[in-house]
């Protein structure tokens, strides 16, 4: 389950409370279930996938890329799949533990592990929201954040896109003023 800690240290864990925080920043949070299919189950607890395996995961998971294609024209969706064993692991997660926007909204479907998302709220204050399996998160283009794992160093999340060219980070220059979950 998703929680959420504010800059002033408060951790909130109820779904409401976590929403009513993020609404002024437009960022959809639900809990989209994986199902029970015991072949998807198997994969995701694998530690790495290869192509042909996370095709697999996305075609079992296709009912919501179907459903955002339908609602909001996404064309395009792949399977991320980030573990310490990932060469060239902090280089790549280095692109985004700074605060940045995206000039198009970022959509993530956490199938397994976790991460943290940090942003930054209209009064300036900041706050990093844990997400876990079962969560889908959409953050609108232009919203200041940043993105980093927990200590566990692992995630799958299904990104979906309706082309590439937004998801190039604009860095903000703001500093990061809570301390990192995954220091």
């Amino acid at each position: 389950m998703a929680k959420i800690r504010l800059e002033n240290g408060l951790t909130l864990t109820d779904l409401p409370s976590i929403t009513a925080t993020l609404a002024p920043l437009g960022i959809q949070l639900h809990h989209w279930p994986i199902g029970e299919n015991a072949e998807l189950r198997s994969l995701l607890a694998q530690e790495s996938l290869d192509g042909s395996e996370k095709e697999t995961v996305l075609t079992g998971l296709d009912h919501y890329f179907q459903r955002l294609q339908a609602s909001d024209g996404y064309k395009n969706r792949d399977l991320i799949v980030l573990n310490p064993n990932v060469p060239n692991l902090d280089a790549l997660l280095a692109k985004f533990d700074k605060i940045h926007s995206h000039a198009d909204n970022e959509i993530r479907y956490i199938v397994d592990g976790e991460g943290v998302f940090g942003f930054v709220l209209p009064d300036e204050s900041q706050v990093e929201l844990t997400i876990e399996p079962e969560e889908y998160i959409n953050v609108p283009a232009g919203t200041e954040h940043w993105f980093v794992l927990t200590k566990s160093r692992r995630i799958k999340a299904v990104r979906y896109f309706i082309g590439t060219d937004g998801w190039v980070p604009e860095y903000t220059g703001r500093e990061i003023r809570v301390q990192p979950v995954a220091a």
